[in-house]
C-alpha cells in the first residue's frame, strides 16, 4: 500500500509542475492532442502502460 500511496503521490508532483510552470503550453500540447486519432492514442496510451510496467517491473527487480 505504501508503493501505491507514494507512487500517487509521484505523479501528483509531476502533473502539478506541468500546471505551475507550463500552463499554456499544456494547452499547444491539448490541441496537438485533439489532432491525433483516437486509435493512434489508444496505442501510445498502451505503450506508455508498458513501459511504466516494465519500468516497475525494473525497480523491484533492483530491491526497491
Amino acid at each position: 500500500m505504501a508503493y501505491v500511496i507514494l507512487a500517487i503521490g509521484l505523479v501528483l508532483v509531476i502533473e502539478g509542475l506541468v500546471f505551475a510552470l507550463a500552463p499554456s503550453r499544456l494547452e499547444e500540447v491539448l490541441e496537438f492532442l485533439r489532432q491525433i486519432p483516437p486509435d493512434t492514442r489508444r496505442m501510445l496510451g498502451l505503450g506508455a502502460v508498458a513501459a511504466g510496467v516494465v519500468l516497475v517491473w525494473i525497480a523491484r527487480s533492483l530491491g526497491i
